[in-house]
C-alpha cells in the first residue's frame, strides 16, 4: 500500500519570491555571507546555527530597551535554557507598536453588533486598563485570571493551583441564542478563591444587553466592582511599559486535563512574541495589510496565539458566540465581508459545513483571502481537498500543528512553498522536528510514521509547570521520559519522501495497534469523510481490557439526524476502509452512538473513550464540553455482550 498515494498538487505560490519568508532567506544570506538556496537551506541553517533566532529578532523588528548579550545559556535545567540574557523589552510595547487612526481589533458575534477599535484607541483603552491594575497593587509576578465561559469546577482546577490576585469575569454571555447567566457561578469560584489569595474581582458587561451588574449582585460576590467603576479608580498615569527580561512569565496555559488536574504551563514574555510572530509574519507572509481571523474560545492557545496578529501590524477579529447561529452562512458572509485575509478555524468546523452542503464560494466570492490555516486535529486529505475547492483555487490551505504546549507550530505553513493534498508544507523556522522509532532512530526519510521529536532547544519551551519542583520532575515526565534529553510531543507523523510534506494521523498515545500493526485514527477518519452526508462525526479507538491478549480497533459512530447505522451502510464502510487503507485497519467493531466527546476547544476526547472501553473509570474534568457522553461508551467494556458481531478479516 502506497502511504502518500493521495498525495496530489492542489496550489502553487504565484510569486514566492516576494514573501516574507524569502526576504528573509535574502537577509541572512547578505548578512552572514551565506548561499542558501531555498526554504530547505534556511530551515537548515536555522536548526544548526542559533545565530538564526538573533536573525529573526533584528529581522522582525523586535522592540527592547536592552540588546541581549548572547542567544542562549544553560538555564535551571539543562532541558530548559535561558533565551536572549540580558535583553529586556515588554510583550504588550511590541504588539502596540502602531499608534494610528487604522483599525487593530474588529469585535463581533452571533448577534450581530460590530464594533471597531483604531490603533490609536487600544493604546489609550491599555494605559487606563494599566493604571486602574497599578493603583490595585499589581506588580511583576502577580496572576490575573479570566473567566469566560466553563464549568465551575474546570476553573477551580486550574485557579487553585496559580492563586490569582485578579480576576475578570463574564457575567452573562450569549451561545447559540440562549443567554447564560454566570453570576452563581462567579460567585462560588470567588468564595473558594477568596482564601487563596484573590483580592479583586472585575465584573464585566453583559454581552447580550451591555449593561452591567447592579449593586445587589455586587453584595453576593466578594471583593467585586464593575469595570467601568475599576476604571474610574486609575489615576491617569502615562502608558509606561515595564521593562522585563524575555524569560518573564507571561502566560499560563493549561493542558486539556480531560482525566485528571490539568498540567499548569508557564510561557515567557519574549517566546509569546517571538514564536507567534514568526509563525505569521514569516511563515504565513501576514503584514499590516492582512486582516487576521482566528475562531477560538479565550482557553485555547489560539486566543494568545492571535494576539500576535497586532504584533505585526494586522487588524484581527475577535468573535463572541456561535458559527452556526443564526446560521453558518451568516458567519460565512462576516469572514467575506471583513476582507478577512487569513481565516484560521478547525477541521471540525470544515467537516460540519460539508457536511451540510455549504459551498463558501456560492456565498461570496472571498476576494481578500489568501489561507485557510486549519489546526487543533488531523486535516484528512478529502477534507483538505474539499477546502481548496469550496474556498477557491486560488486559496492556500495551510495545516499546521505545535500545541499549548510550545504556543507555537513544530511543522507548518510555508508561503513560498506548494500545498499538496493532506499534507503539512514543512518543519517550522528553527524547530529541529524528527520523526523517531521506538528506538530513538531517526526514519523520517523512510515515509514510515513515527514520533514527532524536537531534538534542539528553542525559545518556546515552556519554563516550567506552576507548582512543580525545583528540578522539573513534572515538566520532564511529560515531555522529555520517552527520550531522555529530547522533547518527545506525543504526534504520530510521518514525512512523504517524494514532496517532503509531513502527515499526522493523531496523537502517539492513541496510536492503534491490533496484532502489531501500527497506524493512527486520523487515517480511518481520512476514509470516513466520504460519508458525510450521512455520519456527523466518529471516534476510533483502540482496546485493550486486562483479559484481552491483543488489541481490538473500535469505531464509534455518530449519525446525522434522520439517518441511522444500518447493516448496509457498515458494511460499506468496513469495504472502504479495506480498499483505502487494508483488511488490518478494518476495525472489529463498528457501533452506533448518540454522542461523542469533545473538549471545549471541539477537539475529540479519544484518550478518555480508549481508557474507558479498557477497562478504566475517569473522571472528566471541565474541558470536556459534554462530559456526559463519557457515560455513553461505559458499556463497551463488556463488547461480547453488546450484541454486535466482530469483523472477519
Amino acid at each position: 500500500m502506497d502511504s502518500f498515494a493521495h498525495s496530489k498538487l492542489l496550489w502553487s505560490p504565484p510569486s514566492p519570491r516576494f514573501t516574507r519568508v524569502e526576504a528573509l532567506r535574502r537577509y541572512i544570506n547578505q548578512k552572514h555571507n551565506l548561499a542558501l538556496r531555498d526554504y530547505n537551506d534556511l530551515h537548515e541553517y536555522s536548526v544548526t546555527d542559533y545565530t538564526f533566532w538573533l536573525d529573526l529578532w533584528q529581522f522582525m523588528g523586535i522592540i527592547y530597551s536592552a540588546p541581549p548579550t548572547q542567544v542562549l545559556t544553560d538555564g535551571y535545567i539543562k532541558e530548559v535554557k535561558t533565551w536572549f540574557p540580558g535583553a529586556l523589552l515588554n510583550y504588550a510595547e511590541n504588539l502596540l507598536w502602531r499608534n494610528d487612526d487604522g483599525i487593530a481589533i474588529t469585535a463581533s458575534g452571533e448577534l450581530g453588533n460590530t464594533e471597531a477599535c483604531s490603533f490609536r484607541e487600544l493604546r489609550v483603552r491599555v494605559k487606563d486598563m494599566a493604571a486602574s491594575l497599578r493603583v490595585k497593587g499589581l506588580k511583576p509576578g502577580d496572576r490575573v485570571a479570566v473567566i469566560a465561559l466553563a464549568t465551575a469546577a474546570g476553573i477551580l482546577d486550574r485557579y487553585r493551583q496559580i492563586t490569582p490576585k485578579f480576576i475578570f469575569s463574564a457575567t452573562e454571555v450569549v451561545y447559540a441564542a440562549k443567554p447564560i447567566d454566570l453570576l452563581s457561578k462567579v460567585s462560588d469560584v470567588v468564595r473558594d478563591l477568596h482564601s487563596h489569595g484573590l483580592e479583586h474581582v472585575v465584573l464585566l458587561p453583559s454581552t447580550r444587553t451591555g449593561k452591567e451588574v447592579n449593586d445587589s449582585a455586587l453584595k453576593g460576590i466578594p471583593n467585586s466592582t464593575t469595570l467601568s467603576r475599576f476604571l474610574a479608580d486609575g489615576d491617569g498615569r502615562p502608558l509606561t511599559f515595564e521593562q522585563l527580561p524575555f524569560s518573564h512569565p507571561l502566560y499560563i496555559l493549561y493542558s486539556s486535563g480531560t482525566t485528571g488536574a490539568p498540567k499548569c504551563i508557564v510561557h515567557s514574555a519574549g517566546a509569546s512574541l517571538l514564536q507567534p510572530k514568526k509563525e505569521l509574519l514569516i511563515q504565513s507572509d501576514l503584514g499590516s495589510d492582512s486582516t487576521y481571523f482566528q475562531y477560538t474560545t479565550t482557553g485555547w492557545m489560539m486566543w494568545p496565539f492571535m494576539l500576535a496578529g497586532l504584533s505585526v501590524g494586522a487588524r484581527i477579529i475577535l468573535y463572541d458566540g456561535s458559527p452556526f447561529h443564526p446560521d453558518v452562512k451568516t458567519y460565512l458572509k462576516f469572514i467575506n465581508d471583513e476582507g478577512v485575509t487569513a481565516f484560521g478555524t478547525s477541521p471540525r468546523f470544515l467537516a460540519e459545513i460539508q457536511g451540510r452542503g455549504v459551498i463558501p464560494t456560492d456565498i461570496g466570492p472571498f476576494e481578500a483571502l489568501r489561507v485557510v490555516s486549519v489546526t487543533g486535529a488531523v486535516l484528512t486529505t478529502p477534507l483538505f481537498e474539499w477546502a481548496h475547492r469550496a474556498f477557491g483555487s486560488t486559496k492556500r490551505i495551510g495545516s499546521t500543528s505545535g500545541g499549548t504546549d510550545v504556543m507555537t507550530s513544530f511543522v507548518t505553513t510555508v508561503a513560498s512553498l506548494p500545498t499538496y493534498a493532506g499534507e503539512i508544507q514543512g518543519k517550522a523556522l528553527g524547530m529541529k522536528v524528527e520523526i523517531f522509532d521506538p528506538s530513538g532512530k531517526n526514519i523520517e526519510n523512510t515515509g514510515q510514521p513515527g514520533e514527532l521529536v524536537c531534538t534542539r532547544p528553542h525559545p518556546s519551551t515552556p519554563i516550567k509547570f506552576w507548582g512543580d519542583d525545583a528540578k522539573g520532575t513534572k515538566f520532564l515526565r511529560s515531555y522529555f521520559d520517552v527520550y531522555p534529553g529530547i522533547w518527545r510531543h506525543g504526534d504520530f507523523i510521518a514525512k512523504n519522501p517524494r514532496t517532503g510534506g509531513l502527515i499526522i494521523y493523531g496523537r502517539s498515545d492513541g496510536v492503534l495497534n491490533p496484532s502489531g500493526v501500527r497506524f493512527g485514527s486520523g487515517e480511518i477518519y481520512s476514509v470516513m469523510e466520504q460519508f458525510s452526508r450521512v455520519v456527523d462525526d466518529t471516534i476510533c479507538v483502540g482496546q485493550r481490557r486486562a483479559q484481552d491478549v491483543d488489541e481490538r480497533v473500535l469505531l464509534f459512530v455518530k449519525m446525522r439526524p434522520g439517518h441511522t447505522l444500518t447493516p448496509t451502510l457498515e458494511r460499506e464502510i468496513r469495504e472502504a476502509i479495506r480498499k483505502a487503507l487494508s483488511a488490518r485497519h478494518v476495525p472489529a467493531y463498528i457501533f452506533a452512538v448518540d454522542d461523542i466527546p469533545y473538549t471545549v476547544n471541539s477537539k475529540k476526547i479519544e484518550i478518555a473513550v480508549k481508557q474507558i472501553v479498557s477497562g478504566s473509570k475517569i473522571k472528566p474534568s471541565g474541558t470536556v464540553a459534554n462530559p456526559e457522553s463519557l457515560q455513553l461508551y461505559y458499556k463497551f467494556q463488556d463488547i461480547e455482550n453488546v450484541g454486535k458481531s466482530k469483523a472477519k478479516l
